[in-house]
């Protein structure tokens, strides 16, 4: 049986636009028969996975995202003397067990998440190839498919339709995270001024634009397999600890970047519940079907998660053993000792 831990996570954004869609609005949607605000689960993983914070905190255990590989492997063969003919050849030879090539291309089709292992690996077989003047042999390819340890990856997993050897089952879940209320878009119509302009001529904006923003407290919940984690980690338990604490750091800490010089909005979590065991995971976003409306909206929503929490307890058994939680809101509690009780 897996050991699971989750996180219920409120926090608060004055207006903003963090997350857009296709038109550059904010992202919705609908739940309990109104409008919510939202930011996806992808915005806020990368998010996370490339913030400082999470790059300070694993440092070597991270991997990279890109269809560009075979580039720096073509380049890294030129450099050492190898035609580009066949370093073309033998760059997407190597790239290509990560990731069917474009045609004429030197990028494969999709975003291949590569472990620092494997692109060791890959770059040292360059360089032997480089010195013996030869092309990759199929064994040496084969060899590529390496086991890795590298937190993002054994985290948010791993899929690549043409090299299933290659995957690897997420060990953590991100649900988009939902506002608590219901919310209406707004506009915000700019005008920029052109320095050089003194008026005498032309009185006029160099520049007029809207933009759409909305403010909300936003539900977020986080449920990390841990068991499946230590396996993608090689069993690597002290790892996956440092993981689970880097990521619950960044999960209160870090804003999607969407709009933020415009609206300056970072914002930390104002309350955080963690729940450990092994028993089946629930989200608790059911505490908000009906919109918070409330003066003191943010304790109300406290209030309706613990309840909702109760109650499922009250009707299922305990859904956790071990609970820890702070309230920024009231000053109870402390981030360091959730960090402590999520990694331990």
């Amino acid at each position: 049986m897996s050991d699971f831990i989750q996180l219920h996570i409120l926090t608060s954004y004055a207006p903003s636009n963090l997350n857009r869609d296709d038109l550059g609005r904010p992202k919705t949607a609908r739940m309990g028969g109104f409008d919510r605000l939202r930011v996806s689960s992808q915005s806020l993983k990368r998010n996370w996975r490339t913030s400082e914070l999470f790059e300070d905190a694993m440092g070597a255990h991270l991997g990279v995202r890109t269809k560009r590989f075979g580039i720096v492997l073509y380049d890294t063969l030129v450099a050492g003397g190898v035609n580009e003919k066949k370093a073309k050849d033998w760059a997407m030879s190597i790239a290509g067990v990560f990731g069917k090539g474009k045609k004429d291309s030197l990028e494969i089709e999709q975003l291949a998440h590569i472990s620092p292992e494997e692109k060791q690996m890959a770059l040292d077989l360059v360089q032997k190839l480089i010195a013996e003047n030869r092309e990759p042999a199929v064994e040496e390819l084969k060899l590529l498919k390496h086991n890795q340890t590298a937190v993002d990856i054994a985290l948010f997993g791993r899929m690549l339709a043409s090299a299933p050897a290659f995957n690897v089952e997420a060990a953590c879940q991100v649900a988009h995270a939902l506002s608590v209320h219901s919310v209406t878009v707004e506009d915000d119509y700019f005008t920029a001024v052109d320095d050089l302009n003194d008026g005498r001529e032309d009185a006029g904006s160099a520049h007029i634009g809207e933009s759409g923003f909305a403010a909300a407290l936003f539900y977020s919940n986080i449920c990390i397999n841990k068991s499946l984690l230590i396996e993608n980690l090689e069993g690597n338990e002290t790892l996956a600890n440092q993981a689970i604490k880097a990521l619950t750091e960044a999960a209160v800490k870090v804003s999607p970047k969407g709009k933020q010089n415009s609206f300056a909005s970072r914002a930390y979590a104002s309350f955080v519940l963690a729940e450990k065991g092994r028993q089946q995971p629930r989200s608790l976003s059911v505490a908000f079907l009906k919109p918070v409306r409330d003066d003191d909206m943010a304790a109300a929503a406290v209030t309706a998660l613990m309840t909702q929490m109760d109650n499922f307890d009250q009707v299922y058994g305990p859904c956790a053993d071990a609970r820890y939680s702070f309230n920024a809101l009231t000053g109870e509690g402390s981030f360091a000792q959730l960090a402590d009780f999520v990694a331990s």
